[in-house]
């Protein structure tokens, strides 16, 4: 897997390009904003996009990619939760009233457990409620986990907007994340911490969230 990184839109999200190397196919991840940013550097590195993955349906992280669909003709897929539930009429009122305009809906929906297929590369889709109902990390199966908001570097995603729940994002970490091997690559939705990446034996040791209430140390 190659990999490029932008930080985009108002509130700096981490927008992954997730490049196939024997094929040039390309996921975009969180494409939350400064689309042009984002087509200069598709067409400086020579990919094929095929598809924009949402960690979640908060705007800040897909307000980037109605407009990218459209300008690429490729689908975008978000859990079925969030596609569901960031389209109501209340929920939409939450990021309307930040500036966002409200999520179209996706082309693609998915659930835990399923594949999704970038060239060579395999994501597989793990479902991690609790910032959203339909938060979700994709993971590679080898090293490297987009965990979105769910998990930051040292601390973890804000469960105060609509739909968010704390308790159930503490258990979405200990049950679907802890489990993955200690050299896990921790690819967060924000740069909040001391560094931009992680591992998971490093937050195990030092998150405090982890470290006081899910493993209770």
């Amino acid at each position: 897997m190659k990999l490029e990184v932008l930080t985009v839109g108002p509130l700096a999200v981490r927008c992954y390009l997730v490049i196939c190397p024997e094929t040039g196919k390309t996921a975009i991840i969180d494409p939350g904003g400064d689309e042009d940013r984002i087509l200069k550097k598709l067409k400086e590195l020579g990919v094929k996009p095929v598809l924009i993955l949402a960690t979640h349906g908060h705007a800040d992280h897909v307000c980037g990619a109605w407009r990218l669909r459209r300008e690429l003709k490729i689908p975008v897929a978000m859990h079925e939760a969030d596609d569901t539930f960031f389209r109501q009429t209340e929920t939409a009122a939450v990021f309307s009233s930040w500036g966002f305009e409200p999520n179209e809906p996706a082309d693609i929906t998915f659930r835990d457990g399923d594949v999704l297929e970038v060239g060579t590369i395999k994501l597989k889709v793990i479902h991690t409620p609790g910032h959203s109902p339909g938060s979700v990390c994709f993971y590679d199966g080898e090293r490297n986990l987009f965990t979105g908001d769910t998990l930051f570097v040292g601390a973890v995603g804000r469960a105060d907007l609509p739909g968010g729940d704390f308790q159930q994002m503490l258990k979405s970490i200990e049950t679907k994340i802890l489990p993955l091997p200690d050299e896990t690559v921790i690819l967060p939705g924000h740069d909040y911490g001391d560094q931009p990446y992680s591992t998971l034996a490093r937050e195990k040791e030092t998150n405090p969230y982890i470290v006081e209430f899910i493993l209770g140390q």
